[in-house]
């Protein structure tokens, strides 16, 4: 089954769209931790441009739900509700940690991540994963909010080596480096559209979808409030 699926991810410092029409991948990226709002809608014309298609023609937009950036995360969702909505298209919502894990597996083929994004306030969103035969993760350890210091107390040992994927271990790296766990470095040091649109497809195809309306993020801080944009439910 060939599914058209536009993704966008804004929730760290890359800012990427990946558009995949009958298994053809466009790709846009850029380290742009500040232009954001400016360069997401153009790369997105970019790449149907380049497909030479058009946002109705597609069957879904996919975008990166965090954990990330409060602004990033914000952005993403405000620009994925209004091309859906315009569109009348669904939505498939990917979180960045399962992202950052497929991007691993796309660059070193592991099958066993753990992603660890800074999130400042001297915590890390945190994740583990591991791969599935058919290409989908699954959930180690929750996704959450936490300390290193803790994590450290909280995991066990076990029997894998772990690919590390996120800002988090550069930013935390002693602190990481007590964890339990035997682990290997790696370079996948965000979440990207490319790995975003390949797990939308996936979830698309099994009916993971979500209305425009209803698209929502993951900030994993409880204290931060998601506004819907006005006049919507």
């Amino acid at each position: 089954m060939s599914s058209n699926i536009l993704a966008i991810d804004t929730s760290t410092e890359n800012c990427s769209v990946a558009l995949m029409v009958d298994n053809q991948c466009f790709v846009r990226r850029d380290i742009a931790p500040r232009d954001h709002a400016k360069k997401i809608l153009p790369m997105v014309d970019e790449v149907l441009n380049e497909a030479g298609i058009r946002l109705t023609d597609l069957d879904a937009l996919a975008f990166g739900r965090g954990p990330g950036s409060f602004t990033g995360v914000r952005i993403c969702i405000g620009i994925a509700q209004g091309l859906a909505f315009g569109a009348g298209l669904p939505t498939v919502p990917v979180s960045t940690l399962e992202a950052m894990a497929q991007g691993s597996y796309r660059v070193y083929g592991a099958h066993h991540v753990a992603t660890a994004i800074d999130a400042r306030m001297s915590e890390v969103y945190w994740a583990r994963f591991t791969r599935q035969d058919n290409g989908a993760w699954q959930l180690v350890d929750d996704e959450c909010v936490i300390p290193p210091q803790t994590l450290t107390q909280q995991l066990e040992k076990d029997v894998y080596t772990w690919r590390c994927a996120g800002t988090g271990w550069a930013a935390y790296h002693d602190e990481l480096a007590q964890l339990p766990l035997q682990v290997e470095p790696g370079e996948v040091l965000y979440p990207d559209a490319e790995d975003i649109v390949f797990l939308a497809k996936i979830a698309f195809e099994n009916g993971k979808t979500v209305p425009a309306e209803e698209a929502s993020p993951i900030y994993l801080r409880d204290q931060v409030a998601w506004k819907k944009i006005p006049g919507r439910a």
